[in-house]
């Protein structure tokens, strides 16, 4: 249900207003927000909604290992085998109210009910946690972004809820253009921070080392390209030798 649905109703949204005119929708695209990146590992999270929408985010939540459960008296055969499996757990009714959402991290409504949504949407509010009400930005405290994911590297692509279709065309181009090289160098480096941690002994000092790595010469990404995993395991080992090198100079 897209935010024109709500316009000409009494305003949800912090306004106030007595009949919305969506400046919400306008002013949400000139409010900075506040990127984070949530980790749902076993956090219980709500979809309502089991359509082909509710089943998308479903299946983000359960890519960060989210405990789902899903509020519907329908749901598509995709959902409905995540539930026979145990995956997710499927409550098949409509949404009772605020009582469903007890003991939620996160609550996201992905229903074609507008009423619904205003509901869900203030049961959340009320207690204090994320809620999103899909492509209805006046009605989230939160912004699903567009994500590419390989391997540990997870790129965030978002619009401020301005255009989807838009963040969905970047992140293609994203996913083109940083493919399996990035995520291969990004768990290349996670194997130095144990060492760059307990040997150097502030923040600055771990920084240049590490970009010594992902700046050096040759260029880690074009190594990894070529499947030269040795030579960047050596430039890495020549890092290191450097930092050390630095910190005895400045002792």
């Amino acid at each position: 249900m897209s935010a024109e649905a709500y316009a000409g109703r009494r305003c949800v949204c912090a306004l106030r207003r007595e009949s919305c005119d969506e400046s919400c929708v306008r002013e949400l695209r000139e409010t900075p927000l506040y990127i984070a990146c949530l980790r749902l590992a076993g956090r219980r999270c709500v979809v309502v909604g089991g359509g082909a929408v509710g089943r998308q985010k479903v299946e983000g939540l359960l890519a960060c290992d989210a405990q789902v459960t899903l509020i519907a008296p329908r749901a598509t055969a995709e959902l409905a085998d995540y539930a026979e499996q145990g995956t997710i757990a499927w409550e098949r009714r409509p949404y009772a109210g605020e009582g469903d959402l007890a003991n939620a991290f996160l609550v996201i409504a992905a229903t074609e009910q507008a009423d619904l949504n205003m509901r869900i949407f203030a049961d959340a509010e009320r207690r204090a946690m994320l809620v999103n009400v899909v492509d209805v930005p006046p009605l989230c405290n939160f912004i699903l972004p567009a994500i590419v994911r390989s391997g540990p590297l997870a790129i965030a692509i978002s619009t401020a809820g301005s255009s989807p279709a838009l963040a969905k065309r970047i992140a293609a181009e994203v996913a083109e253009r940083f493919g399996a090289p990035y995520a291969r160098l990004a768990e290349i480096l996670a194997e130095s921070r144990g060492w760059a941690k307990a040997t150097l002994p502030t923040y600055q000092h771990r920084k240049r080392f590490f970009e010594a790595i992902v700046a050096g010469d040759p260029d880690p990404i074009a190594l990894l390209a070529a499947g030269e995993d040795d030579r960047l395991r050596a430039l890495i080992a020549d890092a290191r030798e450097q930092a050390l090198g630095e910190l005895l100079a400045s002792a």
